[in-house]
């Protein structure tokens, strides 16, 4: 009977090594948070909270917004809404939504932005926007608010003109530069109605306040802006400058690597399990030899 319980025991170790190299070797295993991690708010893909960067096989897709490897990453959307609240306004936004994908290779990160746009035009940009450092900031280019003093903010503009991101800084309006360094690239493509536009960076800079610092496992905060540079007969662009269509602040974080050291402890669980069962059929044989 003895012998019995430390074989179960034996196969009971073996199934848990076995369940954790399996949790640790799937593609979510890196992404998995505990409950007091998670944003408070619920995610659903079409109201989602938070854009995961996912650890990347090899390098990101940086300079390719079509590439196959996009296909396979999980998407977040996030709704758009027209910039209302201060001049000059906007009532009717042309973007609607915008579906967010994110890789990362431990050392560059690659962010897709992909929306509908139905005519593809000179004026057509994008942007992300990220807080810079710890002081919290309005998704308005940090702008100081009632009860909010302000922070610095990092924003990354593409234009489809001139083909490439500018690294820019703000504190409230009035106050956005191009920064000296420029560490952003970006490329769009327009295809049926749809841009796709890809932002990519080193995710840390030396920069520290100027740039946003993408820490691996640490969350961070991302807004999202796009304008339709449809040319009107008036011979302006539909959405310009503040005019344009916008969210509030949302959740970001780069997924670390998965954490295998459930797997070695599950190892030497089984080696000692294995061991002690061979040091005590040892043990019984030798009784029954005597």
């Amino acid at each position: 009977m003895v012998r019995d319980m430390v074989r179960r025991g034996f196969l009971l170790t073996v199934l848990v090594v076995v369940s954790a190299v399996v949790w640790a070797s799937a593609p979510w295993s890196g992404s998995v948070l505990a409950d007091e991690e998670e944003p408070a708010q619920e995610a659903r893909q079409e109201e989602a909270v938070a854009v995961r960067l996912y650890l990347a096989e090899g390098t990101v897709p940086a300079e390719d917004p079509t590439a196959a490897a996009w296909a396979e990453v999980p998407v977040s959307e996030f709704r758009l809404s027209p910039q209302v609240h201060w001049p000059d306004r906007l009532l009717d936004a042309t973007v609607k939504s915008v579906k967010v994908r994110g890789l990362h290779d431990g050392e560059r990160v690659a962010i897709l932005l992909e929306y509908q746009d139905p005519t593809e035009d000179a004026a057509d940009a994008a942007a992300l926007e990220f807080m810079v450092g710890d002081k919290k900031a309005h998704f308005a280019h940090g702008q100081e608010m009632l009860q909010v003093e302000g922070g610095p903010v990092n924003i990354w503009y593409w234009t489809h003109a001139s083909g490439k991101a500018v690294d820019m800084s703000a504190k409230g309006f009035g106050t956005l530069k191009t920064q000296t360094h420029q560490d952003v690239a970006a490329k769009g493509v327009w295809q049926d109605g749809t841009w796709r536009v890809v932002f990519s960076r080193s995710l840390e800079t030396s920069s520290k306040e100027q740039d946003v610092q993408i820490l691996l496992g640490e969350w961070s905060n991302v807004a999202f802006a796009m304008w339709d540079g449809k040319m009107l007969e008036s011979g302006e662009p539909k959405e310009k400058g503040s005019q344009k269509a916008v969210s509030s602040w949302w959740s970001l974080r780069a997924e670390p690597p998965a954490d295998y050291s459930v797997v070695l402890y599950g190892f030497l669980g089984l080696v000692i399990a294995a061991l002690f069962e061979l040091a005590f059929v040892k043990k019984l044989k030798k009784g029954q030899e005597a």
